[in-house]
């Protein structure tokens, strides 16, 4: 059937919930509960909230997902286009809301990125030339017409989130919803998308509702902003101005955060808001003192080291000669655009793909002359995917196998599971978990083995203030005690906060390798929100505190304070070259 559900009356919300409370298969206790809410046609809406407060159910509503393909109870109504979505097939109601997934794999039917953006069209019966044309152009307005011929297999994560956007856009949707769009984009992917969807919105009348916790480049793009309450609640709902003096400081984007501890009125949602602020300030005498230095380069033997290593995928070159050495206790940031090679790079100390060129050594030993399963006795890697490495039914059993599989004893998986967050979670299927409760999840299960070196590739993704709080912690605590720690992300703030060493790749080459403030400030892509107003070395809006002369302070509320408990602790002796390692984690 090509039916398009026909669009209500301009004066009525296009998106309505009216006491909507639904909960899943097997669980007590509501995703989301009594439900009221509107969303306008040609609105510019952004959904945020804790993890696992009900945003991504409350996407998966708009396009009949939840109930039909998720089950559970119902209760109370949805209507898009004026249309109760119980009553529509999703097949249906993808004519009129397209629809991007946390994770982009989630989506993908075909092999290339063309017939990626083609079937959709296909199943909608759209005429050949159309097609072309449609692909053409999204193609074109994300930045991504190099990828035209590629497979999505090849791609990078954040070159995989571009098209599943791309291929939702393609279908001409009257309503486009996206579960975190920008998480593996890098700064300048996240702009393109953000300008693109925000064009569309305001030139068409695209209506977009958006599930993001990194706010800093759509508050100033939203008409309204939704704040979920834990519990599937709207704790609050308005303009984001209007909203935003109501959130927690702790779980604000630093910008904002920076202007609610000084005061600044109105708080400025855009760089270039804040810049006029800081302006004010100066003009008052009131700047900050020279922030600290880098932290000093870590001594001993590297634990990892890389000589001329190249590799790639196919007839691809994705690294090129890379150099590195990482050592015990180090945090190496490892950043770079989409597609310049930071996941490689790790699935390479892995030994998950070996290299086309060159030696990777891992605690002295050759990596080519071991079994991955002997590597991971040493080294733990938590993959962009989360999902990929569950397999068992319950979280409790995931952890129990990979102590099992391990030479050293290993962490308790309870207090493992509590210190992130997720004791409640332990007989619950990992892949039933919210996006950020997966990603922990995952954490969990690497952590048990006790890894020498900690391998994490985008582990915020899904993450809310609190939670990516509560892992800078154990960060930190696992490099206070002789971990190695790379972690690759596109989280410029999390790498001000927490990296001792930030390793930048171009091109599959490292074109910059130093301390965070040496690396960060100043650049077009990398810079801090607060660099970009004070430079000078100031990365985080505590640099700025401390040069004031004021205490970053308590947190405003009981919400904002970290209530996990501390990592649990062993203690194992590793003997590497003549030397010996104790680990009291």
């Amino acid at each position: 059937m090509n039916e398009r559900l026909p669009l209500a009356s301009r004066d009525a919300p296009v998106i309505e919930f009216s006491g909507l409370t639904y909960c899943y298969p097997e669980r007590d206790v509501p995703a989301l509960d009594r439900l009221d809410w509107l969303v306008a046609p040609g609105e510019f809406v952004t959904v945020t909230g804790p993890s696992g407060s009900g945003k991504s159910t409350l996407l998966r509503c708009l396009n009949g997902l939840t109930p039909h393909f998720s089950g559970g109870t119902f209760d109370g109504m949805v209507t898009v286009a004026g249309h109760d979505t119980r009553r529509y097939h999703p097949r249906v109601l993808a004519r009129t809301t397209g629809f991007v997934f946390q994770d982009p794999e989630a989506q993908f039917v075909t092999g290339r990125v063309d017939d990626e953006l083609a079937f959709g069209m296909e199943q909608l019966g759209v005429p050949p030339l159309t097609m072309r044309k449609r692909v053409e152009e999204v193609l074109d307005l994300l930045g991504i017409a190099a990828l035209r011929d590629r497979e999505i297999a090849t791609l990078s994560g954040g070159e995989r989130q571009r098209v599943a956007v791309a291929a939702a856009l393609a279908l001409q949707p009257a309503i486009l919803a996206l579960d975190e769009p920008t998480s593996q984009l890098d700064p300048w992917g996240a702009e393109e998308v953000i300008a693109a969807l925000t064009r569309l919105n305001e030139d068409l009348g695209l209506t977009i509702v958006l599930a993001e916790h990194r706010l800093a480049r759509v508050v100033s793009q939203s008409d309204r902003l939704t704040v979920l309450a834990t519990g599937g609640t709207v704790a609050f709902a308005g303009a984001p101005r209007d909203v935003l003096p109501h959130v927690d400081v702790g779980n604000l984007p630093a910008l904002l955060a920076l202007g609610r501890r000084l005061g600044w009125e109105p708080l400025p949602l855009s760089i270039k808001e804040g810049r006029a602020a800081q302006r004010r300030d100066s003009a008052a005498g009131r700047v900050p003192d020279a922030p600290p230095p880098d932290p000093s380069p870590a001594g001993g033997d590297p634990v990892v080291v890389l000589r001329q290593v190249s590799a790639g995928w196919d007839d691809r070159r994705v690294l090129r000669e890379i150099d590195l050495e990482i050592r015990e206790s180090e945090l190496v940031a490892l950043m770079g655009r989409n597609g310049s090679g930071k996941t490689t790079l790790l699935r390479a100390i892995a030994g998950l793909h070996r290299p086309a060129t060159g030696r990777v050594l891992i605690a002295g030993q050759d990596a080519a002359h071991l079994h991955p399963a002997e590597i991971a006795q040493t080294v733990g890697y938590l993959p962009q995917n989360p999902s990929a490495l569950f397999f068992a039914e319950t979280l409790e059993a995931e952890l129990a196998f990979t102590r099992k599989h391990h030479r050293s004893p290993g962490l308790d998986p309870e207090e493992t599971l509590t210190a992130l967050g997720l004791g409640h979670a332990a007989g619950r299927n990992p892949r039933d978990l919210s996006g950020g409760e997966r990603e922990r999840a995952a954490l969990a299960a690497v952590l048990v083995g006790n890894p020498r070196v900690l391998l994490l590739d985008e582990p915020t993704r899904g993450m809310d203030a609190a939670r990516k709080r509560e892992l800078a912690t154990i960060l930190t605590r696992l490099r206070s005690d002789g971990v190695a720690i790379v972690l690759a992300t596109h989280d410029v703030e999390l790498v001000a906060e927490i990296a001792s060493r930030v390793v930048l790749l171009g091109d599959g080459r490292i074109i910059g390798d130093g301390g965070p403030r040496t690396v960060l400030s100043g650049s077009l892509t990398f810079a801090t929100a607060i660099n970009t107003l004070y430079g000078d070395g100031f990365l985080t809006p505590g640099d700025v505190l401390s040069g004031l002369g004021m205490a970053r302070g308590q947190p405003a509320s009981a919400s904002e304070s970290t209530t996990s408990s501390p990592l649990p602790t062993s203690t194992t002796s590793y003997t590497t070259s003549g030397s010996e390692r104790t680990s009291t984690m």
